[in-house]
């Protein structure tokens, strides 16, 4: 048993260490920033006392960025960086990759497009697998953004898998949610709106070079505005690999920044399906998927395995 001396002097230790790891992360040390988010993505010890004494900047932006695979979404993440580099501000990405489904790791890995930035002392950039996550978003990417907050970033974008209508809980961590498509996604709108076009604060239609561009933005507009409430959707036309209209999507996400710090009730909704998906997860950590699989191994052995009972039994 510990005497009451050394439990005070290690709590201490404990307190100190994570003043430090605060303020390093504050002053943007990349080196502390990525220890900071293995622990809270792996949720290593320690991970709950760091989040709890994080101290989140209300200055940072977090962009969600997302649509259907091909639509060219890392090239704008690449056209955006480059645009506000010269700016002078500082930005963090979260590439979300698919993972395998046998080791749950990252299948696209660093993201090619960005290589130019990975050096640059005012980008931050993390690729990170989706272990499974029906959402296309990896399972604790809310703790991995609070801590990014922390740093001071000025834009945080999180750039999703672009599995489709599954994907909506990217409205619930973003404060901007962009929706990236191409002229050719046209005749599939229909389709995709109760899902994934349902979510989008910004319209984007990337390749606007293409054939039917102009035809695809005005039906886009048509249905921004039919579905339209206080905030009235833009929709975009870019060329992201030429750069070509990123300046007016910058201007649209601040001009939706503003929106959503004026919108209580917004940020309500926001904090509300936080909370939910991480009770969701607290509740879920003590599942784990090697445990369940061996208990199905041998249930299967046995010859008398029936998954709804192994449910129920749960």
């Amino acid at each position: 048993m510990l005497c009451c001396t050394t439990k005070l002097k290690i709590y201490s230790k404990i307190v100190q260490s994570a003043e430090l790891i605060i303020r390093k992360i504050k002053e943007g040390d990349f080196q502390t920033i990525a220890r900071a988010l293995t622990q809270v993505e792996n949720q290593l010890p320690g991970a709950d006392d760091l989040l709890r004494t994080l101290i989140p900047s209300k200055g940072a932006k977090v962009v969600g960025i997302t649509g259907p695979p091909g639509a060219g979404k890392s090239t704008l993440v690449n056209a955006l960086l480059h645009l506000l580099i010269q700016k002078g501000l500082r930005m963090a990405v979260i590439s979300v990759d698919p993972s395998s489904p046998f080791n749950l790791g990252a299948l696209l890995g660093d993201r090619i497009r960005m290589a130019d930035y990975y050096l640059n002392p005012n980008v931050y950039i993390l690729s990170v697998a989706s272990r499974g996550s029906l959402g296309g978003l990896s399972a604790h990417i809310i703790e991995m953004l609070d801590v990014l907050k922390s740093a001071n970033f000025d834009y945080i974008f999180v750039e999703t898998v672009g599995v489709g209508q599954s994907e909506v809980e990217i409205a619930g961590i973003a404060d901007t949610t962009l929706v990236t498509l191409v002229p050719e996604a046209g005749d599939e709108i229909q389709t995709m709106k109760a899902g994934l076009m349902e979510i989008a604060d910004i319209f984007i239609v990337n390749k606007g070079d293409r054939k039917n561009a102009d035809d695809f933005v005005k039906n886009l507009k048509l249905l921004s505005h039919s579905k339209a409430g206080a905030w009235e959707i833009p929709v975009i036309k870019t060329i992201a690999s030429e750069e070509k209209g990123i300046e007016e999507l910058v201007s649209a996400i601040e001009n939706h920044q503003v929106f959503v710090q004026r919108n209580q009730n917004r940020k309500l909704e926001m904090y509300a399906m936080k909370a939910f998906q991480l009770i969701q997860h607290k509740r879920m950590k003590d599942v784990g998927r090697k445990k369940k699989k061996n208990q199905i191994r041998r249930k299967l052995e046995v010859g008398d395995f029936n998954l709804y009972q192994f449910i129920a039994d749960f």
